[in-house]
């Protein structure tokens, strides 16, 4: 038989079915049970909480967090006196750019020096057309080209395009070996005895980080950051973005490098579905001038080979203690997986936001399937943003903290990713919490990593041959001492 509404189990204790019928008993247990409820379900969202939105680790003072420090040096690019104004030549260099942006500005930068050694009158540019991202800009259409021949006038001679009596003559066709020295260059003005014109298939990374005569690394740096500006509608759109940041407030520029084609190349699948990283594998695969195709993720990832994921960003800047509504602003191309792997940087940093947020549908159609001057907009809010944070070395990378360096040392926060896997394995196995243990190991490991004055890294201990030149750091990265001096110093 059914029990009837409103009475009480009848295999209760006839005392307690007695006590239950009472409504003021009745009312009462409603309440409890109400209250029962309301505590469980406070506890899950301190739960959640916790889990998701950390409380900052510690207080930082706003000077740590921000303020850059360069110590009395300076920029320094003047010629010496021996530099002389080049002279007339007849002899002509054609070059085409290889890469992406970051990887032509440089590559243009050590043509200009090479024609400055070879004495060579100097073609303007063709750009990598061919790239990963098929970019079909002109050098008039990502840099200021009369900016950038008048700057150089004392320096090279440099012109638009071949005279037209030479358009059609036999050129001679020279790869020019990665790193070489000025002797090397010295040895090759031959090749401009029995040709007029010499074109240069490739640019990046022909000339040594090192070693070089001050006067050829100055003349570098005054091109990069001096004579190769961007073109008017890139500046112009990137000065108005950094000034609609800086109206919220102070800013870091993180560039995430957690796109498809770096994870694919570098095959580093953490974190992501079986799905995803197979679809990486066959991007790498079918990427025939990816030499490297069969990659242990987790070796990749534990000798710190991979970018920071979106979630390992959010923990490592709440433990260098940046505040919860600290503005970040997403240098990066699209991000793999999407809203579904930033939705996870979100949650530490709710004030991250991108050029497309920032810039109106209008003033983002004109750059619409142009990566390289896209990428230039990133570039130009990285180095004037208050903190500089990029999750994996790249070519971008490495050309802003060297140009932050350049302009004063602006603070940039290279993460250790080898040092920093080992704590997020102990946070994902429980043996470590986010918190003040967490924070003063990280802020630790990083106290000498934030982009104060020091000298350019050699070659890796051990390393011979091209390798030793390959591992010195990149005199783009870190110009000092050749172009930045102490001041009183030149």
């Amino acid at each position: 038989m059914a029990n009837p509404r409103g009475a009480a189990p009848p295999f209760l204790h006839p005392r307690l079915r007695r006590l239950l019928r009472s409504p003021i008993s009745r009312c009462a247990w409603l309440l409890l049970a109400f209250a029962a409820l309301l505590l469980l379900y406070s506890l899950r969202q301190v739960a959640r909480v916790d889990l998701r939105r950390p409380d900052p680790p510690r207080q930082v003072s706003s000077d740590k967090l921000w303020a850059s420090n360069g110590y009395g040096y300076h920029a320094c690019v003047t010629p010496t006196s021996r530099y002389t104004v080049p002279r007339e030549s007849d002899h002509y260099m054609t070059v085409r750019s290889n890469g992406g942006l970051n990887q032509m500005r440089t590559g243009i930068c050590d043509m200009v020096a090479v024609a400055r050694l070879v004495n060579a009158t100097l073609v303007i540019p063709q750009l990598d057309k061919r790239s990963f991202w098929q970019d079909t800009s002109t050098f008039k259409d990502i840099f200021d080209e009369p900016h950038f021949i008048k700057a150089l006038e004392g320096d090279v001679h440099i012109v638009s395009d071949l005279p037209q009596s030479l358009q059609s003559v036999p050129r001679a066709r020279k790869h020019f070996t990665s790193w070489s020295s000025a002797s090397y260059y010295e040895e090759l003005k031959e090749l401009w005895k029995d040709h007029k014109v010499v074109h240069i298939p490739k640019s990046d990374s022909r000339l040594a980080n090192s070693r070089l005569p001050i006067d050829i690394q100055r003349l570098r740096c005054r091109c990069l950051y001096q004579a190769l500006r961007f073109s008017d509608p890139i500046e112009d759109l990137g000065k108005k973005l950094v000034e609609r940041l800086r109206s919220r407030g102070k800013f870091i520029a993180l560039h995430l490098r957690y796109e498809k084609d770096m994870l694919a190349f570098t095959g580093c699948t953490y974190g992501l579905s079986d799905s995803e990283a197979n679809e990486l594998r066959l991007m790498r695969e079918r990427t025939g001038h990816w030499k490297l195709k069969d990659i242990n993720s987790t070796e990749q990832r534990s000798e710190g080979n991979c970018p920071l994921t979106p979630k390992e960003v959010g923990i490592f800047l709440r433990a260098m203690g940046y505040p919860e509504s600290t503005w970040i602003y997403l240098a990066a191309g699209e991000i793999y997986g999407g809203e579904k792997y930033i939705s996870k940087l979100r949650l530490y940093f709710p004030n991250l936001v991108s050029k497309e947020a920032l810039a109106t549908k209008e003033e983002l159609e004109k750059f619409d399937n142009h990566a390289s001057q896209v990428a230039a907009l990133d570039y130009i809010i990285s180095v004037e943003s208050d903190v500089f944070v990029p999750s994996h070395s790249g070519n971008m990378a490495k050309a802003v903290e060297g140009h932050r360096r350049f302009l004063g040392h602006r603070k940039t926060i290279t993460p250790d990713r080898r040092g920093l896997v080992e704590l997020f394995n102990l946070l994902e196995k429980g043996e470590l919490m986010e918190g003040l243990k967490l924070s003063s190991l990280v802020t630790e490991m990083h106290k000498y990593r934030q982009g104060a004055p020091r000298k350019r890294y050699g070659s890796l201990p051990g390393s011979k041959g091209k390798a030793r030149l390959r591992t010195e750091e990149s005199f783009y990265e870190n110009p000092l001492p050749e172009c930045i001096c102490l001041t009183g110093k030149h």
